[in-house]
């Protein structure tokens, strides 16, 4: 079975900060890539199975919009081969 990608994008380095934290501590998932897009943008994408992944980023995007203004949060279950390459 393919593993799940969950992304949290915060407009804060310190918000995003906290959603990796959350999400980490929320459930067992693991951090594919943590960037700074610019403008304010930072985007935390991890990585596990399907319910852990939900849960990772319903508890990110929760914690993130105490800090500041979460832009997106998406969770893409079992991605394609393509996506991967992404990362």
């Amino acid at each position: 079975m393919r593993e799940t990608i969950g992304m949290v994008e915060t407009r804060s380095l310190v918000a995003a900060i906290e959603a990796a934290d959350t999400m980490l501590k929320a459930a067992n998932v693991k951090i594919m890539d943590f960037q700074i897009v610019g403008s304010g943008l930072v985007s935390v994408t991890v990585a596990g199975d399907v319910g852990a992944v939900k849960v990772a980023v319903e508890s990110g995007q929760d914690r993130a919009a105490q800090v500041a203004e979460v832009v997106s949060a998406n969770v893409i279950p079992r991605s394609h081969d393509e996506v991967d390459k992404i990362f």
